[in-house]
């Protein structure tokens, strides 16, 4: 898989104080995909984070029931986490613009989880 990617850089300017730059990365950057990884779907996500780093546990919740299945579990850094909320932001905004406006669900309750077992 290779293609064009969308990257971030963080930038401080003492005038204005820390901005967010996006670009898209004019390199093409080649992605080794093994043969054995396998799409993941996930409709839930708990977050969890310490000082170094943001854990994200992809889950699949399975309809009718009170259980969800656990499908990947992915950690980066909290600048890369920063990065990844600016970069999700211009994608959603983009593809509002192409698709229409998303309403959030109205059913949510008791807000977002937020902590794993073995984090504080």
């Amino acid at each position: 898989m290779s293609g064009i990617f969308w990257f971030l850089a963080m930038s401080t300017d003492l005038n204005s104080g820390p901005a967010i730059l996006y670009a898209m990365s004019s390199q093409e950057i080649s992605v080794n995909m093994p043969p054995d990884l396998d799409p993941v779907y996930s409709n839930m996500i708990q977050i969890a984070f310490k000082e170094d780093e943001f854990t994200f546990l992809f889950l699949h919740q399975i309809p009718g029931t009170n259980q969800a299945r656990a499908k990947a579990i992915v950690t980066i850094s909290p600048r890369h986490a920063k990065s990844l909320l600016a970069v999700l932001g211009k994608s959603m905004q983009e593809y509002e613009e192409k698709f229409g406006q998303i309403d959030p669900p109205k059913d949510q309750k008791g807000g977002p989880v937020t902590t794993l077992r073995g984090y504080s």
